[in-house]
């Protein structure tokens, strides 16, 4: 009697997996591209910017090799300073070369407006620092963005040392379901 189960239970099995794969197929795949500015402020009551680690006795800057950071910056569809508010940039950069030039970003983008509200993109790579356009790979997102793959851009749009403000803009393209 179990020898006349066994084929009903892969006949179960394979329509099970048959159907997943036409469920999969349905779902169209999308791209998207959109323009983001991070506002990174680094010092005064509210910074969105801090290193929180680095070695010991030395200048703990993006530059110095082992300095870490922690961001949670506001993003804005523009770059004014006084533009709404969209969504977080929040993760960790860690200065990664020897010779200070490569930063380790792992960043998410956290979606506040009524468009994406709750959804993220997940930023991972290795950032050339002191190139003006860095690419990083999206790996992955939540929400609107699940199955997210792309890239995205980094270029400093405005730099102003004596206040540690500074602006990002971050292109992104994705795709995802």
């Amino acid at each position: 009697m179990a020898l006349n189960f066994v084929p009903k239970l892969l006949l179960v099995l394979a329509f099970a997996a048959f159907s997943t794969g036409a469920r999969r197929s349905e779902l169209e795949l999308k791209e998207t591209h959109m323009s983001l500015f991070f506002h990174d402020i680094a010092a005064g009551p509210n910074f969105t910017l801090i290193p929180v680690a680095g070695i010991a006795g030395k200048l703990w800057t993006f530059a110095q090799f082992g300095t870490a950071f922690v961001t949670d910056d506001p993003l804005t569809e523009t770059p004014d300073r006084n533009a709404p508010i969209i969504g977080r940039g929040q993760g960790i950069y860690v200065t990664s070369g020897l010779d200070g030039r490569n930063t380790h970003v792992l960043i998410s983008i956290v979606f506040t407006n009524k468009k994406y509200n709750g959804s993220t993109l997940e930023i991972q790579g290795t950032s050339k620092q002191f190139e003006k356009v860095r690419e990083v790979s999206v790996v992955s997102g939540t929400g609107q963005f699940r199955f997210a793959r792309g890239y995205a851009t980094f270029e400093t749009y405005l730099l102003d040392p004596a206040t540690f403000y500074s602006v990002e803009r971050c292109n992104v393209t994705v795709q995802h379901y």
